[in-house]
């Protein structure tokens, strides 16, 4: 029976790929309307999804194969929801931060930073997530987890050691004044015996050869029992010292991968939940007037991030540090592990040298690019885009911003060129290569999470032609009577658990739609759940499978599972309670969340 159930395991990606299908066929046939076989496709993609026994990018495309079959959409209705404005904004995201990564501009701009905060235990940790968080609104969540973390153990390694260090020349120090002590003792015994031969000539001399022998005797068992003593209190010190190190081990690299998932929900090419919000927020609701835009995002979503990172910061300085002033923050002392530990960040930022010339230019291109997103629709005033271009369509968009100063690293130089130049061995030297070239970005570009977003483009397509989102809206009605704020907790704490066994990009694919639905139907703004869901799709804090952040932290940091479910579980309770309060102050007065809006009021028939 053992043996049987071993073999079902090994294949049971292949028995859900099979069997998934069939046991939800009855759906479809017992009912052969459009909403029921769009339904049908939904779950079955859901399923997938959660048990990924294919590649997620592979069932994205289902849509491409099920919805023509089944006569919900046309073959290139389907394919043309997989290369939408939302696409083209990530691609461009994508390029800008393969090439901060390609010329390392983003070490250097964390190095920096450390250098600046000090490595005081707290500052440290705040210095750590401070930097982890602002490199993931701009890079991938992952690589700048996978950068931070060896930084943050080789500066922890070195105050360790240097500390440890530290106590055992302080117990050599302690050992040498007790071996002068003990000379003087037995030199003031022997000065005490002359004086006591002197007075007393009746003592015969063997007596005082045995008296001198037994106090040395006494004197060498007093000496041993303190070695003996200050030998195990040393090593009592050594492992309180390892201890006090690796609990900070722990809450460090803790604080690095949570930081990357909090920093990653400030900006909207961020992270990948973002993006898909953006494009189901524009496919459902076409006439929305650009509602979420870069700018939009970031002024709602950054405070939301500072509060975030601040109380995490907080939860995790409780449970790894404690809140003993003087030694987290140091009190503007500074001791030799200190010294030491910032000269290990001085020496990594030296080996960097100087700014280059293509570091120079990334780093030009990207704070362009940053200013042109947020001057395009600021929203209180008239963009550079409503201006020139968009006077009465909406021509320019983030997308064409993100491609076009994507397209400039293809072809700006990577050196000054030099018309004259000479290699070493007097012939003309090449010309320098681009910024970046298609081989790199064929390794680096994540092609599969495109995939995943057209196939959520194509499921909220498929949703909306075939009535099943109508359907599912007319269903949620009786959530009327409940008030929206508990409606948005409860689907954000359910989002929140949801995506502790499902990736971020699964997750919101499946809700959003669902949400809008909802939203429409009991006539509450849609980005009164459709913003805090998305962001909680973020807060997989409990969990190393959650999310790539956590998995890497989970092997560098000496983790247990229970470490990071005990630390994530409370984080994700401020997680929502932040958002909830975000989304009910700044977001209501910048989004008129207490309205219907107009632009929401879609009837669709099938």
């Amino acid at each position: 029976m053992a043996g049987f159930l071993t073999c079902l395991w090994k294949y049971r990606n292949y028995i859900v790929i099979v069997l998934t299908p069939l046991l939800l066929l009855p759906l479809p046939l017992i009912s052969p309307t459009s909403e029921a076989k769009c339904g049908y496709i939904i779950i079955l993609m859901a399923l997938y999804w959660c048990t990924e026994c294919i590649p997620l990018a592979v069932t994205a495309l289902l849509p491409v194969i099920l919805f023509p079959m089944m006569g919900i959409l046309e073959s290139g209705e389907v394919c043309i929801q997989y290369l939408k404005d939302s696409n083209m904004l990530f691609i461009g995201g994508l390029l800008v931060a393969i090439a901060v990564e390609q010329w390392n501009l983003h070490r250097r701009i964390a190095l920096q930073v450390l250098l600046i905060v000090g490595v005081k235990p707290s500052f440290l940790m705040i210095g750590f997530m401070s930097t982890t968080a602002f490199l993931s609104m701009w890079i991938s969540n992952t690589a700048s987890t996978a950068m931070m973390l060896p930084i943050a153990n080789a500066v922890l390694q070195q105050l360790c050691d240097t500390e440890a260090n530290a106590e055992e020349r302080d117990f050599s120090k302690t050992a040498a004044v007790n071996g002068l002590d003990n000379q003087a003792f037995e030199m003031g015994d022997a000065k005490m015996s002359k004086e006591n031969e002197s007075r007393d000539s009746t003592i015969t001399l063997e007596a005082d050869k045995d008296d001198r022998n037994d106090i040395k005797e006494m004197n060498e068992k007093d000496v041993i029992s303190k070695v003996c003593e200050r030998s195990a209190e040393a090593q009592q010190r050594r492992l309180k010292t390892e201890h006090k190190y690796l609990k900070l081990t722990k809450g460090m690299s803790l604080s690095v991968c949570y930081a990357a998932s909090i920093g990653g929900t400030a900006t909207l090419t961020g992270t990948t939940p973002n993006v898909i919000m953006k494009g189901q927020i524009d496919e459902l609701f076409p006439d929305n007037g650009g509602v979420i835009n870069f700018a939009s995002w970031f002024g709602f979503s950054f405070p939301n991030m500072v509060l975030m990172l601040a109380l995490s910061w907080l939860w995790l300085q409780f449970i790894f540090l404690g809140f003993n002033l003087k030694s987290s923050f140091g009190c503007g002392t500074k001791n030799d592990g200190d010294r030491e530990a910032y000269q290990v960040i001085k020496n990594e930022y030296r080996k960097l040298g100087r700014m280059s010339f293509a570091e120079g230019c990334v780093l030009f291109i990207f704070t362009l690019l940053v200013v042109l997103w947020f001057t395009r629709e600021p929203g209180f005033i008239p963009g550079w885009a409503t201006l020139l271009f968009n006077k009465d369509k909406p021509y320019v968009t983030d997308g064409t911003v993100a491609i076009l100063m994507s397209a400039l690293f293809f072809c700006i130089p990577s050196k000054l060129p030099l018309c004259c130049g000479k290699s070493e061995d007097e012939t003309p030297s090449e010309a320098p290569s681009a910024l970046l070239n298609w081989d790199v970005v064929h390794e680096k570009m994540p092609w599969n999470i495109l995939l995943l977003l057209g196939g959520g483009f194509a499921l909220a397509h498929g949703s909306e032609k075939s009535g099943l989102s109508l359907w599912l809206g007319e269903s949620l009605i009786p959530l009327q009577s409940i008030p929206p704020f508990a409606i948005s907790i409860l689907l954000c704490l359910l989002v929140a658990m949801f995506t502790e066994c499902s990736s971020n990009t699964a997750t919101t694919t499946l809700f959003l739609p669902i949400l809008a639905s909802m939203a429409t139907a009991i006539k509450i703004h849609p980005l009164y759940v459709m913003f805090p869901c998305t962001i909680s799709a973020s807060l997989a804090f409990m969990l190393p499978v959650a999310t790539p952040p956590n998995a890497i932290a989970f092997s560098y940091g000496n983790l247990r599972v229970m470490d990071m479910a005990k630390a994530g579980f409370i984080l994700n309770i401020l997680g929502v309670l932040t958002i909830n309060i975000a989304i009910n102050t700044w977001g209501v007065a910048m989004f008129d969340l207490n309205t219907f809006p107009s632009w929401a009021n879609v009837t669709t028939t099938p």
